[in-house]
């Protein structure tokens, strides 16, 4: 029984001096820096508010479709399409792709009261045509169809 006394009250004294030990070294932190360390807080807090960003494919999209894949030169290409997030009436003009640049064409359409529009286009020169439609601002755009003219 004496071992177990010996041992206990040796834990005891340990915990003591170890408890004296770090409230003198808070004290000492409390008197080095002026003010006492922060506690911490059992309390919740809400999240954090994060705003979705806005990008263009978030906010508007526009779709294109061509009646023909194919034409002769002098033939018209009629474009369709739907657009989202995107006022009625606004304007969207077609643009095709000439030397690695987006080009507008003086080919123009406004936006129906249902979300569709219709473009007609006829091209005048052989080749292979990339053609988008894009709103006049060039904010949104669709991705690209192909049209070869021969």
């Amino acid at each position: 029984m004496s071992f177990s006394r010996s041992r206990r009250t040796r834990a005891l004294a340990a915990g003591a001096l170890s408890a004296a030990v770090l409230s003198t070294g808070t004290a000492g932190a409390v008197a080095a820096t002026g003010t006492p360390a922060p506690k911490p807080s059992m309390t919740r807090t809400g999240m954090p508010s994060v705003k979705p960003s806005r990008t263009a494919t978030a906010m508007g999209s526009i779709t294109v479709s061509a009646d023909r894949k194919a034409v002769k030169v002098g033939n018209t290409v009629v474009f369709t399409g739907r657009v989202k997030g995107i006022k009625t009436g606004s304007t969207l003009v077609l643009q095709h792709l000439h030397n690695g640049r987006w080009t507008t064409l003086r080919t123009t359409a406004a936006v129906n009261k249902n979300g569709t529009y219709t473009i007609k286009r006829t091209f005048t020169t052989k080749g292979t045509e990339q053609v988008r439609v894009a709103t006049k601002t060039g904010t949104f755009h669709s991705t690209p169809v192909t049209v070869k003219v021969s």
